[in-house]
């Protein structure tokens, strides 16, 4: 049996079905990149059949090369009256043009009679031909096995025969899912048992064996484990959980536990210590707050207050920490007098390429402790914090000062809302004052900043904003919350977010628009345009008037 386990992200589908988780296509190509950097070795893309959004994803993902990862596209066993061929999901399926995919059906009478109305007999055939038709396309084939434990507790006999029909129609990989979230640690183990040595006796083909569970029962983690344990290899989850309703197996968990407590190393050695910032990073992207305390990755963690734990902790660290936070990329934090900093903020700036030249990564440090505690974070926005290194670098000059600006919304008597926006801004020594109009606020600014940026630095023409989120910190406050904002920006060949924070959601977008092109001028190397190449009024002669 193969002895290494491989880790399967579904993120970008199942993940998704977490209520109130929305992503863009450029927020699932980022999330498909840090993970394939990270070195999972399949990354499910989608369902290509479902939406438009994730047929999209997949011709994007043709153009990228990816490092470690094999893209999985994900669908469906055939309509019980079409020809595996013919049916518009098996044929996205294969269209999408991944070297995995990953097909599923129903283990459960259930389900087979119920929900597909179809015989037992009907449905075993479409899990043979929806198995061949992809197989037969050249795919790398992993059959999902819905409802697996449910189905094995009501019929084991039927179960065990919808496994043999994939894997006799050429699936490679069999996953035992345990869909509901129902099943305890217990019987798991038993039934992954008893169906490998079932199919082992059978004399049919070699398979790589599964597991695919939910956290209905807060079992998902410790359900995966034991499945392990029995004798599976592949394991299919998701960053921090994300999933429909309780949320699926937490692969940041399971993949520290099995490297940490086991013999598996389902990465690349000496990665492990990235994990605490990809849960931070993909939590980011999908806007939803990092679970403080979250296992291994939370920023409770390994948090101890005053008394008898932090006193133990400050002198041995292992007295109540089962395990060394920075092997996993966290930090110990005593409650009432923070311990570390200094090297976690020397060590991210490296990891972005900037070395801390001088720069004191101790004030550093508590610059950005106070930055968060007012509400930034810059996990998800590496170009802010780059930007807070090169601002403190001997010598170091802003490419432009915001002067002033004003922003405007008007709506009368029923007609179209209306905004406007007006910035002055300072350039070596030049003022110009310019003005914007846009379909809101942000767009108005956004504009108007470029704009009056543009007439220095014609780079600038190029960057464009791809998305922007906003995050309200305490929702006690109502209306007068505190706000984070991060927008990610592109000129065409570089990607790149930033952020801002404060009551005032306007204020919050302004600074983090202005770190944006900041980091663009940085980045390009833009250089200030001769004043005789330029054409515009500046307030030394006269303000312009809003276009």
């Amino acid at each position: 049996m193969n002895d290494r386990v491989v880790l399967y992200d579904t993120t970008l589908r199942d993940g998704t079905q977490r209520e109130g988780l929305i992503v863009s296509l450029a927020d699932k190509i980022k999330i498909a990149r840090r993970l394939d950097e990270f070195g999972l070795a399949y990354i499910e893309g989608g369902w290509p059949g479902s939406n438009p959004k994730d047929v999209d994803f997949f011709a994007a993902a043709r153009s990228i090369k990816w490092k470690n990862a094999k893209l999985a596209a994900f669908g469906s066993t055939r309509h019980r009256s079409n020809r595996a061929e013919t049916d518009p999901n098996l044929v996205a399926i294969v269209a999408a043009g991944t070297p995995v995919v990953t097909v599923f059906g129903k283990s459960w009478l259930l389900h087979v009679r119920e929900v597909l109305q179809a015989t037992p007999e009907e449905n075993l055939a479409m899990v043979a031909d929806s198995v061949a038709y992809p197989r037969a396309a050249g795919r790398e084939l992993v059959y999902d096995a819905e409802h697996y434990f449910d189905g094995y507790k009501d019929d084991p006999a039927y179960a065990l025969a919808t496994l043999r029909a994939a894997r006799d129609a050429g699936a490679g990989t069999l996953v035992l899912c345990e869909t509901n979230g129902g099943a305890l640690t217990d019987e798991v183990g038993a039934i992954v048992r008893a169906t490998i040595s079932a199919l082992a006796d059978d004399g049919g083909p070699q398979v790589v064996w599964g597991i695919h569970t939910h956290n209905d029962s807060e079992l998902a983690v410790a359900n995966s484990l034991a499945a392990v344990a029995a004798g599976v290899r592949h394991v299919q989850g998701t960053i921090n959980g994300y999933g429909e309703r309780c949320g699926n197996a937490n692969l940041v968990s399971i993949l520290a536990d099995l490297e940490l407590k086991t013999k598996y190393e389902p990465v690349p050695s000496g990665r492990l210590g990235e994990l605490t910032e990809i849960a931070r990073y993909v939590a980011e992207i999908v806007n939803i707050a990092p679970d403080d305390h979250q296992p291994y990755v939370g920023r409770s963690a390994f948090a101890h207050k005053g008394g008898v734990h932090g006193s133990a902790t400050a002198r041995a660290s292992s007295a109540y920490q089962h395990v060394d936070p920075g092997v996993v990329g966290n930090v110990m934090r005593l409650v009432v007098s923070e311990l570390g900093g200094k090297a976690n903020t020397q060590l991210r700036a490296e990891q972005l390429g900037q070395q801390l030249d001088g720069v004191d990564p101790k004030k550093l440090s508590q610059i950005i402790k106070q930055l968060e505690a007012d509400g930034l974070a810059f996990e998800g926005a590496e170009a802010s914090f780059e930007l807070l290194v090169k601002r403190h670098k001997p010598g170091y000059l802003n490419p432009f000062t915001l002067c002033d600006y004003t922003v405007l919304v008007e709506q009368r008597g029923g007609s179209e809302l209306l905004a406007e926006a007006t910035v002055k801004v300072e350039v070596a020594g030049e003022v110009l004052h310019t003005a914007a109009d846009g379909n809101g606020p942000v767009n108005a600014l956004d504009t108007a900043l470029r704009k009056a940026l543009g007439a220095f630095y014609p780079q600038l023409d190029a960057v464009h904003l791809v998305d922007y989120k906003v995050r309200i910190l305490d929702s006690g406050e109502a209306t007068g919350a505190q706000t984070r904002v991060i927008i990610d920006s592109s000129n065409g060949v570089l990607e790149w977010s930033t952020m801002g924070s404060g009551t005032n959601i306007i204020a919050a977008s302004c600074q983090a628009l202005c770190d944006s092109l900041e980091y663009a001028i940085w980045k390009t190397g833009a250089e200030v345009r001769r004043r005789d190449e330029r054409h515009f009024t500046t307030t030394a002669q006269r303000s312009a008037r809003p276009e």
